[in-house]
């Protein structure tokens, strides 16, 4: 019995190698549809990635350029200390003997605002925000004259060398109460072991015991916990990913509440999401042993002058970032040092206090403060 012929096969003559050439065709039709799908789709991906890599960063640098003119403390002062550098200094109040506050590592003059806005009412209170650090914008080292071969940038040593000038420059009246805070601790010392004729009053705050760095266990956490965490701080304000975590709510300033007012706040979050300003606090806690040093060098072939009283103000509180023998270890080198330095000096104990008392607990730091201010104005009057 014969076939019929179909359609097909008398177009091509009823050759199979046709047909299979033409499937053959249309696979790799089909397989470079799929390839060109896939590349437009990694290409896509590569633009969103780009996008998130190059955006943010210079979204957040035109945005710090605005900020840094709008948001300048009202009423400071942008201080020519010569060296090419200019320290933003800020200064309320009306009286003697002049206060003046240095702040904790890392952190800009802001950090003082609740104690400053206190005694401002009784006499003349200054900050200051360290070359780097808020809107003390660290001159290029090739303006300066050399100084930092003497004393490293971000030690003690250059801080201290930056406040003297600063004294002259905006021409405070000395002797003056010198209060500190931690690294300003290490400041304040070393100042007033050097110009002890200018300082009437060493006030310590929490202040960095300079042995505490002869602790293996602490070098361990200061330099393999604490300083790469904030250098990951640091890249991710230049990334601009703490601006991004900041309007997302995920990062909020230390300092707030009902006094504070909207521009302090927002001058937070500028320090925050500037990179320049992180660059700086990591420099002064990475470089914090070399502060102590020389700290430790100057007490011993400069005593503190009998003149200079001084006062310690810890609280009963441990720091909840440290580990417990890490805490126990330096209130433990606080204590000795107080004993084998400043053996007159007075120590004052905040109850439920810790290490962050100036911003969280300012009003017991303010009354001791205002007490001993007080007294010495009466007796200046009494003379």
């Amino acid at each position: 019995m014969l076939r019929k012929r179909t359609a097909a096969q008398d177009e091509h003559g009823g050759n199979p190698k046709v047909d299979i050439n033409k499937a053959a065709e249309s696979n790799e039709g089909g397989n470079a549809e799929t390839e060109n799908g896939l590349w437009s789709r990694v290409t896509s991906v590569g633009k969103v990635v780009l996008l998130v890599i190059f955006i943010p960063p210079f979204l957040n640098y035109a945005s710090l350029q605005r900020e840094a003119l709008v948001l300048i403390p009202k009423g400071g002062l942008s201080v020519d200390i010569g060296l090419g550098q200019k320290i933003n200094l800020m200064c309320k109040g009306r009286g003697q003997p002049v206060v003046m506050l240095d702040a904790p590592t890392g952190m800009a003059s802001d950090v003082w605002f609740h104690i400053q806005e206190e005694l401002s009412q009784l006499t003349k209170v200054c900050t200051y925000d360290r070359v780097g650090l808020g809107f003390s914008k660290r001159a290029m080292q090739n303006e300066t004259t050399g100084m930092e071969k003497v004393w490293g940038l971000s030690t003690t040593g250059r801080m201290v060398d930056d406040l003297h000038r600063l004294i002259k420059a905006a021409e405070i009246a000395t002797p003056f109460v010198l209060v500190g805070s931690e690294l300003g601790t290490l400041n304040g010392r070393f100042y007033s072991h050097i110009h002890d004729s200018e300082v009437s009053d060493l006030v310590l705050i929490d202040p960095i015991p300079e042995d505490v760095f002869e602790d293996e266990q602490w070098r361990q956490y200061w330099y393999t916990h604490l300083v790469p965490s904030l250098q990951a701080m640091q890249f991710s304000a230049a990334t601009g990913l703490n601006r991004m975590l900041i309007i997302l709510g995920l990062m909020e300033p230390a300092i707030k509440g009902e006094t504070v007012s909207e521009d302090m706040i927002q001058r937070q979050k500028y320090y925050l999401s500037n990179p320049a300003h992180q660059s700086s606090a990591v420099d002064e806690h990475y470089f914090l042993n070399e502060s102590a040093s020389q700290v430790r060098e100057i007490s011993k072939y400069k005593p503190l002058s009998s003149r200079t009283s001084v006062s310690m103000i810890t609280g009963n509180s441990f720091d909840e970032q440290l580990p417990a023998h890490l805490n126990q270890l330096v209130a433990k080198l606080q204590k000795k040092f107080l004993e084998q330095l400043y053996p007159s000096a007075k120590h004052i104990r905040v109850h439920g206090a810790g290490r962050r008392m100036i911003y969280k607990r300012p009003s017991a730091i303010s009354k001791h403060l205002w007490k001993m201010i007080a007294q010495k104005q009466s007796k200046q009057q009494s003379q």
